[in-house]
């Protein structure tokens, strides 16, 4: 029995050589694979995300242009994870930039396989930073809903991409002038007020919707077509968010990741609740559409900070956050501002809170764990980190802003940026694609036509 084991083992070493002398993979290795794998899973969650902002756009809006929103979402993901291939990663990460801009890795090669020192598999990385770019854009169509070409999209997906998006990670995650010191975990500033400050450039020039505002200056409400899409978009984004968050230490180490779910999971609840409240305290009834905010707000403003900061503190910065978004949506409105999906309150208002919280609330333990900048106000690292927050916030933004807006500016000039009047009133579905998302909709439009 013995000497058949020993010709059969013989055999196979024959038949597979490599398998006889490979050697068992290092230490580091295994770990470098445990970490890729969590990573990839946590750009699938990240990629997800797509899902919801589809539901979430097409529940906030009436029911002529949800297969517009749909279909321009998967359409500028695809488009935009080409532009990110080919310039938009080696602009964010490039290692032969400078302080403003990286230069390399365009059309970037990513190799088969992952060497030990790598920390995490480089392709793996590429493709969990490929989401979060697009996320952004996803947010800046929150400016454009209900009243942008097509052709917008398709230019503006290109520069924000390629461009404007790939600068600000740069500057703060790809080794730029505040990557030392500011501290932005999972991207408050870079992913959600980039977003958030496009759709403000994209909704000022767009001018707001047929019947939004009237000429005295009081505002009507333009309801979305279904309020069960939006809260489906709310619980699949809250669970991709941990891809987001979690996924952002890049490791599982020794559990470090799951500490960051934890603070992200209280500070989306903390938002949720306070939203709920504050709208119910004001205006009489609990607004379902307002506590879905405070969800999200709360899930933004924890992004910058749930590495940094105690239980606790998560739990102050999604309260606070549940709170300004409800008072932020009523300040936009008063100013005359038309923003379908509160993606200014939401993405814009909560990711400023959310970076300056880190100022004040983040632990000296926490900041020696990310060795990014310093201990926040409330530990007594004094002023300097929440100058620090301030500036990233004001500097990010601001150049966001200015250069979406010329851009868009440029759009609007040179091709037209918003649809006609005829064509805003049938609805996007059928002006710019032919077809109503809901087929059913086209045989009621035909049938009133014809009585």
């Amino acid at each position: 029995m013995v000497k058949k084991v020993i010709l059969t083992l013989g055999a196979l070493s024959l038949l597979f050589p490599a398998m006889a002398s490979a050697e068992a993979p290092s230490t580091e290795m295994i770990s470098i694979g445990i970490n890729s794998l969590w990573v990839m899973v946590a750009a699938v969650l990240v990629i997800l995300m797509q899902g919801g902002f589809i539901l979430l756009e097409a529940g906030s809006t009436r029911m002529k242009n949800a297969g517009h929103v749909a279909g321009k979402t998967i359409f500028t993901f695809g488009l935009g994870s080409l532009i990110y291939w080919a310039i938009g990663y080696g602009f964010a990460f490039g290692g032969d930039g400078n302080l403003f801009i990286g230069i390399g890795d365009f059309f970037y090669s990513a190799p088969t396989v992952f060497g030990e020192g790598d920390g995490v598999a480089t392709s793996i990385f590429f493709v969990f930073q490929l989401a979060f770019a697009t996320i952004s854009l996803s947010i800046a169509w929150g400016g454009f809903a209900e009243r942008a070409k097509l052709s917008s999209y398709l230019i503006f997906t290109i520069v924000f991409v390629g461009i404007i998006y790939p600068i600000v990670a740069h500057w703060i995650w790809g080794g730029g002038w505040l990557a030392d010191g500011a501290q932005d975990f999972a991207g408050s500033t870079v992913v959600h007020l980039s977003g958030a400050m496009a759709a403000l450039a994209a909704t000022i020039l767009l001018k707001p919707r047929i019947g939004k505002f009237n000429k005295d200056g009081s505002s009507n409400q333009i309801l979305g077509h279904n309020q069960v899409f939006t809260a489906l978009s709310v619980l699949l984004l809250w669970v991709g968010w941990f891809g987001f968050n979690a996924g952002s230490a890049l490791e599982v180490g020794e559990g470090f990741f799951g500490y960051v779910a934890f603070n992200t999971q209280l500070g989306a609840a903390a938002g949720a609740v306070a939203a709920m409240l504050i709208s119910w305290m004001i205006l009489g009834k609990s607004d379902i559409t307002t506590m879905l905010n405070g969800a999200l707000a709360g899930l933004v403003a924890i992004t910058a900070s749930c590495a940094f900061v105690d239980p606790w503190a998560a739990v102050v910065i999604g309260l606070l956050a549940g709170l300004l978004v409800f008072f932020s949506q009523k300040f936009f409105e008063k100013m005359k501002i038309d923003d379908p999906i509160f993606a200014l309150s939401v993405h814009g208002a909560a990711g400023v809170w959310g970076t300056l919280a880190n100022g004040l609330f983040a632990t000296p333990e926490l900041v020696e764990i990310n060795g990014v900048g310093k201990a926040g106000l409330f530990y007594g690292g004094g002023i300097d980190q929440l100058w620090v927050q301030f500036l990233s916030v004001v500097v990010c933004g601001a150049f966001v802003f200015v250069v979406s807006f010329i851009v868009l500016a440029i759009i609007k000039k040179v091709m037209g940026f918003r649809i006609s009047e005829e064509q805003e009133i049938i609805g996007l579905d059928l002006s710019e694609h032919g077809a109503y998302g809901y087929p059913e909709q086209m045989k009621k439009a035909q049938h009133n036509l014809n009585s």
